[in-house]
């Protein structure tokens, strides 16, 4: 079903409201998520699943996590992880699963030795069980999403609702954070991320959030705004959300945003005709320019200092040695791991325990792929495979997934730079197993006469 422009317009100053409300009422936060995972609940169960409403449940956890992370309204730190994957088994216990998803099945069985082997030789048994679920929680949930999209049929039009979903509370979030940090130019003082410009949380997670945000609203432009007055609003919700992104100055999460946008820009010209490209071209270039405009707002707030960040500058202008900012050392580290335990890894957290033995900090890995191989060995080049390979072998038969490419981007690009420690990567890879149809009243909205 597809909102009406009054509806669409009422939901987005709903989550508005909730941005001020997260902002200024204390207690508010954890009512919200608490609410969440409620209404959610009733949601799903009072409709038994007929029209995959736990996707849409889901995505709107996946979509306020990191807020609630900010302003600590999840019920435990981990819930939004543990909240997908218990709406996914629900999902699975009312509508089933594909028979043919035997390669999700293999890589869930793919984790288990290393799970043993971190069990059995982790030493600070203090904080045993939180460590190994911090590490293990994000490939778990993919591989439980999974199992549930895994070639279930679902409209176009459905997809761009359950990015809806993920989108609304990304809104509140940016509210939020325009409330946090009013004046940037009084904060700014360095090339850094800047904790103090992202809600007092985490930039590389923030980050992570809006340029998601930042894509699903293009994608809307695209694909939702049938009247002048949706594509403005959502022009100025994608300003907004990219402004607070580049502002955070973390850069992983606002790349990653702009490399869906230009993947998504081109598989879409696979699907119109040429009126519809010529079309296409002005909106391009329409929102091209609107984007250099934030930049160069974005430029002028932070004295210059954004395009410092971009171009690997520190504050006075001289180029780091390196962009990753010991990104590359931790790599490094689990890739030595792996060639020291190339069959079954050395065990999930295990790595994380061994930094804090040498360093006396716990620092966590970044790179889900080195991660994986640090802990699983050979048994992570193969669950690796299996997430690699199967989208794209799925996207022969499924064409109609404009956002296929899109998906695995988001999921390639953020473990590598954010790993898996929120659920987002683990939900919206799953999003690319699913077997879209396209109605005619489906198609993007500039292919229309």
């Amino acid at each position: 079903m597809e909102l009406s422009q009054k509806s669409y317009l009422y939901i987005i100053f709903i989550h508005i409201c909730i941005g001020f409300a997260l902002f200024y009422i204390p207690f508010f936060p954890k009512i919200y998520g608490y609410g969440i995972l409620l209404g959610g609940a009733f949601f799903v169960i009072n409709s038994q699943n007929k029209n995959n409403e736990v996707l849409y449940a889901a995505a709107y956890i996946v979509g306020s996590e990191v807020v609630l992370r900010m302003t600590d309204g999840n019920p435990v730190y981990e819930f939004s992880k543990y909240g997908v994957m218990i709406f996914m088994l629900i999902g699975i216990y009312y509508s089933g699963i594909s028979k043919n998803a035997i390669p999700y099945w293999i890589f869930i069985l793919l984790l288990i030795p290393g799970l043993f082997i971190g069990v059995l030789t982790l030493s600070f048994h203090a904080s045993l069980r939180r460590e190994i679920s911090f590490n293990i929680s994000g490939p778990v949930c993919l591989g439980i999403c999974s199992l549930y999209t895994y070639l279930r049929r679902i409209s176009l039009n459905q997809i761009n609702n359950i990015l809806l979903m993920i989108g609304l509370p990304i809104i509140s979030c940016t509210v939020y954070l325009t409330l946090y940090t009013p004046s940037i130019k009084d904060i700014v003082t360095g090339t850094g991320s800047n904790a103090d410009l992202s809600g007092g949380f985490g930039p590389n997670q923030v980050s992570t959030v809006l340029g998601l945000g930042m894509f699903i609203f293009v994608s809307r432009l695209i694909y939702g705004s049938k009247t002048k007055m949706l594509l403005l609003i959502n022009l100025f919700v994608v300003l907004n959300i990219s402004f607070r992104g580049l502002v955070t100055f973390s850069r992983g999460g606002m790349v990653t945003g702009a490399v869906m946008i230009l993947v998504l820009i081109a598989m879409t010209y696979f699907q119109i005709n040429k009126r519809g490209r010529v079309k296409m071209n002005y909106l391009i270039v329409f929102v091209a320019l609107a984007m250099l405009a934030t930049w160069s707002y974005s430029s002028t707030q932070t004295n210059g200092l954004i395009d410092k960040r971009y171009a690997n500058q520190d504050a006075m202008g001289r180029v780091k040695e390196s962009q990753l900012t010991g990104r590359a050392e931790l790599a490094s580290d689990e890739w030595q791991t792996f060639k020291d335990h190339p069959y079954f890894g050395i065990g999930v957290a295990r790595n994380q325990e061994q930094r804090f033995q040498r360093t006396g900090e716990i620092i966590v890995s970044h790179n889900e792929i080195t991660r994986m191989l640090a802990e699983h060995g050979s048994l992570g080049i193969l669950g690796l495979l299996i997430l690699f390979v199967t989208p794209i072998i799925l996207y022969l038969d499924n064409k109609y997934n404009i956002y296929i490419l899109c998906f695995v981007v988001f999921w390639l690009l953020t473990i590598n730079h954010a790993a898996m420690r929120i659920a987002a990567p683990a939900f919206m890879y799953s999003l690319s197993l699913l077997k879209v149809s396209l109605d005619e009243e489906e198609k993007p909205v500039i292919h229309r006469e």
